[in-house]
Order: structure tokens, then sequence, then C-alpha cells
């Protein structure tokens, strides 16, 4: 059984939805660089190991990232997924982590990487949007793209509502996409990402209208 390990730094609607699918890897513990965030709660309500690492108690990125290695390491973990981890990460731990570290980024990437990606989706008049789940690497929002959850923008929307809608996708892909990993649907090897044995070449889309 595959051990994951969910990094967060909120109130992780995505680590509950992630607990709610009853994955059948396990997740073995939640790791927050904020103690007061909501995601704590949500893991120790579930009976899962909880370990909070302030960013701010650390010299630089790489001693924090270090300490946050450390304890992956000592949970044994496979699988490390970032689930509203507002924290960059330093290439060092990318690298010790590619290919058993993935994220969920709200756009349809390679469009918006960064931040603030649905006000720039309502001023560039987009009429799709979404969210992404992709492997980590040490350029930001580049990895190999999963899944991606579609959705029509309406007339009305704004970023708030938009942010809301892409929320419930995010919900339904995220668990999927670790599952796949979980089951081996999806493996990463050396030369390819593989979906049920074939190359993966575009990401599976889920699309809600």
């Amino acid at each position: 059984m595959i051990k994951i390990a969910v990094l967060v730094s909120g109130s992780g609607s995505n680590l509950q939805a992630l607990i709610d699918a009853n994955l059948s890897g396990q997740i073995v513990g939640v790791i927050s660089n904020k103690p007061e965030a909501y995601a704590l709660e949500r893991a120790q309500k579930a009976g899962i190991a909880t370990a909070v690492i302030e960013h701010k108690q650390y010299p630089n990125r790489e001693a924090f990232d270090d300490v946050m290695h450390q304890q992956l390491l000592a949970w044994d973990v496979d699988l490390v997924v970032l689930a509203g981890f507002m924290r960059i990460l330093s290439a060092q731990f990318v690298q010790a982590w590619e290919g058993k570290m993935v994220n969920i980024h709200p756009s349809l990437l390679p469009n918006y990487k960064g931040m603030h990606t649905h006000k720039r989706v309502l001023n560039t008049g987009d009429v799709f949007h979404g969210c992404t789940v992709h492997y980590v690497t040490a350029e930001l929002d580049a990895g190999q793209a999963l899944a991606q959850g579609v959705l029509k923008v309406n007339v009305h929307d704004n970023a708030d509502s938009l942010a809301s809608r892409v929320h419930v996708l995010e919900h339904v892909i995220y668990p999927q996409v670790v599952e796949w990993i979980c089951t081996g649907a999806i493996q990463h090897t050396e030369k390819a990402v593989l979906y049920r044995g074939q190359v993966m070449l575009e990401p599976v889309q889920f699309a809600k209208f």
C-alpha cells in the first residue's frame, strides 16, 4: 500500500476530499507550515499523524525543506501531495521527490501559472477555465499535467464565484489522480509518464459545464 503525506497551509478542503475518497493508499501524515491551519484539525479527526514545521523558525528555504524531508522519510512516504501548501519548494527538495510529488493548480496549465488565476482568466475573457493536477518539478507549475477539470466561464462569474466552482472540480479530480497513482494506473518512469500502460501525451480531462 502506497504511503501518502499531504502538505497544507490552510483550511484543507482538498485534504478532506482525499480523506473522504477512501483511497487505496494510506495517508500516513499531514505537514503544515502554519500551526493555525484548519487542515491539521481535519487530519486529527481522521486519526492521521500531523507535524507542524514553521518556516519562520528556519534561516532559509533549504533548512526548512530539509526538516520536512526528514519527516517524510520518517513516515516512509511514497507520494507527497501538495494541497494548498503556500511555499515555494527548494530545487533540492523537489529533486529528492521528483516523480513522487503532485500538486493541483487552479488553471488549465500551461495557461496562467502562478497566482490570481481566476482574475486573470476573467481579464482575458477566456471561455474555459479549470484546474490541473501535475507532477512537481523545479520550474513553477511546469511538471507534466496528469488531469484537468474544465468548466465554462459564465457571463456573471467573478473571481470568487470562479474560485468556488473550480474548488468543486478540484475535489473530484485530485482524489482520482492520487487513486490512479496508488493503483499503478499512472506510473512515473525514467523515460515517460504512463497512463494505463501507454505513454501519457495529454492530461485526462473531466468536464463540468
